[in-house]
């Protein structure tokens, strides 16, 4: 490969990772707990966009199990939005011929 095609190479590459970004910067996931009595929104950035709690969770004595409950929900969010990211990057290797399973940074 000579050097120009790898220069446009890296370059097709570069505008793809910024559209990436951008993308996964206007992404959100939705994690749940509880059968849905909590639920956390993050953004594709990780950013806490909003947390749900059913009224009925609400109560002096179920303190700890609902502390549980959202720090659940914001895992289950959380690994959303990387599975989200994981198959873009796939998606966008694949889109440049880049060999499966190359990581991408990212």
């Amino acid at each position: 490969m000579d050097m120009m095609k790898m220069m446009k190479k890296a370059k097709e590459m570069q505008a793809k990772m910024a559209e990436m970004q951008e993308q996964v910067a206007e992404m959100e996931a939705t994690g749940v707990a509880g059968g849905d009595m909590v639920k956390v929104t993050l953004t594709g950035k990780g950013q806490m966009k909003s947390l749900s709690i059913d009224p009925t969770m609400i109560n002096a004595d179920d303190a700890e199990i609902l502390e549980d409950l959202i720090i659940a929900a914001h895992n289950d969010a959380k690994a959303k939005v990387e599975a989200a990211m994981q198959d873009k990057m796939q998606a966008m290797a694949g889109e440049l011929g880049l060999p499966a399973g190359m990581n991408l940074p990212f």
